[in-house]
């Protein structure tokens, strides 16, 4: 179900938690003891999908195998319709367990999917523990809608106080109406989904996901202290590499506070 957003920041104690960057947007969070898969994209590489006219080939395939996951308690799914965050493989985890995406996505995709509007917040309570996770706007270019997610656990390891949020910006542009964020939450870490993502068959080359210079200036806009790029990798419409985040990010002096993630390895964020 969605409860109303309540407009108050939860403070800024620090609370560490754990990410697995599988490959493209595929991110495993483990919070306050849940375990949360964010765009699942899981079929062997290189592959390529038709959709006419538009044609996406993946050139590399994930760093953890399906079968070498742990149990998932929910996926956070920034839009279904598209194979670089939702292939056949990642379709089969979204079967028992609750999914939370685009309103039009979870009528697609029927089962235990949440539509959430942006703004909207869920409730996911597992094992007796709480994550409050908001619906955020984004723009897909010409191509869909789409949603990104802020996850507010309920405090740190012992309990004091509440801590920063984690804001994961699904695919989008930057836009006017994701300024907002900071004023409803403090952001301790963004996972920003990069790559300027374009494609051929629009024919006016328009980004349909941030390029760095506009995930630099949206890490500053959010106040976020650390902000860790995604999806930026394995697919040929992807124009811009991790040399050319760095170099984004340094330029607009924000360059410290980039945090890469080893694919595959489970790292400790704060």
């Amino acid at each position: 179900m969605t409860i109303p957003h309540v407009l108050t920041h939860l403070g800024a104690t620090t609370v560490k938690f754990s990410a697995t960057h599988i490959g493209t947007a595929t991110v495993l969070l483990e919070i306050a003891g849940l375990r949360l898969l964010t765009d699942p994209v899981f079929d062997p590489a290189p592959a390529e999908y038709r959709h006419d006219p538009v044609v996406l080939r993946s050139t590399a395939g994930p760093a953890v195998a399906l079968a070498d996951l742990p149990p998932i308690d929910a996926v956070l799914l920034s839009h279904d319709d598209h194979p670089d965050n939702l292939d056949a493989a990642g379709r089969t985890l979204l079967a028992g367990r609750p999914v939370l995406t685009t309103q039009s996505g979870a009528g697609r995709l029927g089962g235990q999917a949440v539509g959430l509007a942006p703004w909207a917040t869920y409730e996911l309570t597992v094992r007796g523990t709480t994550l409050r996770i908001t619906a955020t706007p984004g723009v897909h270019g010409p191509v869909g809608e789409v949603i990104g997610f802020v996850i507010e656990a309920e405090g740190d390891e012992e309990g004091q106080g509440e801590g920063e949020a984690v804001y994961l910006s699904g695919d989008t542009v930057y836009v006017d109406e994701l300024d907002a964020i900071a004023d409803r939450f403090s952001i301790g870490t963004a996972f920003l989904h990069l790559g300027a993502a374009r494609i051929a068959a629009f024919g006016d080359g328009r980004l349909i996901t941030m390029d760095a210079a506009q995930g630099a200036a949206l890490t500053r806009s959010l106040g976020a202290r650390t902000a860790v790029p995604v999806h930026y990798a394995s697919w040929e419409h992807f124009s811009e590499d991790r040399a050319g985040i760095t170099a984004a990010f340094a330029a607009a002096g924000v360059g410290d506070r980039l945090r890469w993630l080893t694919p595959g390895a489970r790292e400790t964020l704060a």
